[in-house]
């Protein structure tokens, strides 16, 4: 297969300002996203609105895994005190609540509530845009004032270009290199943009040379170009993860170096930096509050690396230039897209084979950038913040399971550790609930500590994930190295299970789930105090825990009886008018949100626990009448999920490629929802983790591509059989 084809047949090319779709450069663990400068000059033209009626953000973020803040603890906040007890077979077990919200605005909780759900929160470190001023002997300005005028040095305050003053502008994203070339006719400046692959460094060289208009002079008088920096403090609102109007409460220290500068950024009156930033440059650095200017006359080369605290003693020192970043994202990104699966859909007669290929190679690009990092990632990556900056554990799967089947591992492994350093906490949590082992939370931060809601806290979809992460990273190992991925997992997926194996409820039916419970199809928040047995959660006790009880023999251990009682012995779902109803109470179904009571079939290899024939009834069902506005973007490539293990890949296809707003994918291939969501990453590594099963098949599976009908040209390499 012809790889670097297929992917530069993909790049993405803008020739002006689209409000939805900025580009993006990272290495997983931090990510720049730029608008058609090449830098993040225009960030009002990029809006994320916050579902509370906050202060708009921006889709033009800096943000990394590592750099989070807290603003100052109110007194009496305290997680303990939002714990109410709800009523199990075992007596009362307490919860973290809170009161009902309006969707996704959560401003109407009282203060203690708010804090705890909005601290810590991720940071937007620096932004960094073009500025201009007239250039000697010329007049005027542009944009609003900024740094310089007198004492600077210079002929006039720098500003930014304003949309007009910039001109046409023409920008490509080199996918095969991961590079981001811009001309801009202000100036007649060519933009390079690339993030160092190994290094949390951003590199830009602006050279001239750059212009798409015929006559750039019309735009004015000749300007001078510098590159501003500028240094926000952390927000807790639920997309802005900059905080622009409280200047007194951080501090920006610059030390000028030869090669540079180091810029330190303190917090809250804290005598220590909470991040540090290191200018490489031989260029003019300018500095003056939470400022600084680069300039220089003819070609400006730039690196800004972003580091936190612990990292900065021994590499403030380890010189880094454009040509050298540039080197090794040239170099990673070929060997990047080399390595793993492909996928090459020319050729095929369905007129959206095209538009599937295009998903698919920039759903890699994306996940690669934003989603395999040190922790598991936010919805909306490192692009922007949702949900104050905090990621969802129900959506680790989705961000993430696609890493192995795809043959890149490494890239999941990368965030696994995260439930190791947190397993004490999640142990904490069953010990408080009375419950063995460990259970996971929902929204949550480093810590690992939940967050209060009348939601998360009752999930339980979350907790088999850890499971099927490790397995299926088992699975993707050389055999020779299986044992040792099973040992360094072996305790997260016994702490799991123990938990999975002691929350069930016994009845004269079998093991039950709930209450109290909310199930993945969220619409049954108000009664969670009665909920019980959504097909899809007891389809992923029954496999995990089969799961489960496998890894204890691939460490050497004895099985646990328990765990087997429970998996064999798990309520089969109730069946209502010949369909599975989305739980075993009254109202049964809404038919909103997920329609996850056919995922127990799909996501979940099968079971034995669900009648396929019923799935399939309940499947067609949903596909006739479902309020699809109210889905969500992974829902579509869990129903090509079920559809494809139900050998049906026309249904597949076509539930994959479902025309609705919510399954959209813009020019840049993020998968947008709302204003507030903007992008929705989960959806992009649905769509490879249906993918991978609608190619590969599974176990046993006898169709060869089993997820496509006839018509379709699907040509493949580097994938292996999921479970």
């Amino acid at each position: 297969m012809d790889r670097e084809a297929v992917v530069r047949r993909h790049a993405v090319r803008m020739t002006g300002i689209d409000p939805t779709s900025p580009l993006s450069v990272g290495n997983g663990e931090v990510c720049w996203t730029v608008d058609v400068t090449g830098l993040q000059t225009l960030p009002d033209q990029y809006p994320v609105t916050d579902p509370g009626g906050g202060a708009p953000g921006t889709l033009l973020g800096t943000q990394s895994q590592w750099a989070w803040h807290s603003t100052p603890r109110p007194d009496g906040v305290d997680l303990a005190a939002t714990r109410r007890p709800y009523r199990t077979s075992r007596g009362e077990v307490p919860y973290v609540d809170a009161r009902p919200m309006h969707g996704s605005d959560d401003s109407s909780l009282d203060e203690s509530a708010r804090w705890l759900r909005a601290n810590p929160h991720r940071l937007d470190l620096v932004r960094i845009g073009l500025v201009n001023r007239p250039a000697h002997g010329a007049s005027g300005g542009d944009g609003e004032g900024a740094l310089g005028g007198p004492g600077t040095g210079g002929p006039g305050p720098w500003s930014a270009p304003s949309p007009a003053r910039l001109g046409p502008c023409r920008q490509e994203l080199d996918l095969w290199t991961g590079v981001i070339e811009s001309d801009v006719t202000l100036g007649a400046r060519h933009l390079t943009t690339a993030c160092h692959p190994e290094r949390d460094a951003l590199a830009v060289r602006m050279a001239p040379g750059g212009t798409t208009a015929p006559d750039h002079a019309s735009l004015g008088e000749p300007v001078d170009l510098g590159i501003r920096l500028a240094f926000p403090y952390g927000s807790e609102s639920w997309s802005n993860a900059a905080d622009w109007t409280r200047p007194d409460a951080h501090v920006t220290a610059v030390e000028r170096r030869p090669d540079g500068a180091v810029v330190r950024r303190f917090f809250d009156g804290a005598d220590d930096p909470t991040y540090v930033v290191r200018l490489w440059t031989t260029a003019h650095v300018e500095a003056s509050g939470h400022e600084v200017v680069v300039h220089t006359d003819g070609v400006l080369d730039l690196v800004v690396e972003v580091l936190p605290p612990d990292r900065a003693p021994g590499a403030l020192d380890d010189a880094l230039d454009v040509d050298a970043v540039l080197a090794a994202t040239r170099a990673h990104w070929p060997a990047f897209w080399q390595r793993g699966a492909a996928l090459d859909l020319a050729g095929s007669t369905d007129p959206r084979a095209a538009e599937l290929e295009r998903r698919v190679v920039l759903s890699q690009y994306l996940t690669a950038i934003q989603c395999a990092g040190s922790m598991p990632p936010q919805e909306t990556g490192l692009t922007c913040n949702s949900w104050r900056g905090r990621f969802h554990l129900e959506m680790h799967w989705w961000h993430g399971a696609h890493f192995p089947m795809w043959g890149r591992p490494d890239l999941l492994e990368r965030s696994m550790g995260w439930y190791e350093r947190t397993l004490p906490a999640a142990q904490q949590t069953a010990k408080l609930q009375g419950y063995d082992g460990a259970r996971w939370p929902k929204q949550v931060a480093p810590d690992g500590q939940e967050s209060p809601s009348h939601i998360g806290p009752f999930l339980l979809w979350q907790q088999p994930h850890v499971i099927h992460l490790a397995e299926l990273l088992r699975r993707a190992a050389p055999p020779e190295a299986r044992a040792d991925v099973a040992a360094r997992y072996a305790d997260l997926v016994d702490q799991t299970a123990r938990f999975m194996a002691d929350v069930v409820e016994p009845t004269p039916d079998g093991f039950a789930l709930g209450p109290p419970l909310v199930p993945a199809q969220e619409s049954y928040a108000h009664l969670r105090d009665r909920a019980t047995n959504p097909p899809f959660e007891l389809a992923q006790w029954a496999w995990a825990l089969g799961v489960a009880q496998q890894w204890r023999a691939h460490v050497g251990l004895a099985p646990e009886p328990r765990w087997s009682e429970v998996a064999e012995g798990m309520v089969r779902p109730l069946v209502r008018d010949g369909v599975y109803p989305a739980i075993g109470v009254e109202p049964f179904t809404i038919r909103e949100d997920h329609p996850s009571m056919v995922y127990g079939l799909g996501v979940v290899p099968e079971t034995g626990l669900l009648d396929r024939d019923v799935v399939r009834t309940t499947l067609a069902a949903a596909l006739a009448d479902w309020d699809w506005p109210s889905t969500w973007g992974w829902d579509y490539p869990a129903l090509a999920m079920t559809a494809t293990r139900l050998g049906d890949p026309q249904a597949a296809v076509d539930a994959l490629l479902m025309d609705l707003p919510k399954n959209t994918s813009l020019p840049n291939g993020h998968n947008r929802q709302t204003d507030h969501l903007p992008l929705y990453l989960p959806g992009n590594g649905g769509l490879l983790a249906a993918v991978a099963l609608m190619v590969a098949g599974w176990d046993g599976a006898e169709r060869e591509t089993p997820g496509f009908p006839d018509g379709w040209t699907v040509r493949h390499e580097g994938f292996a059989a999921l479970p």
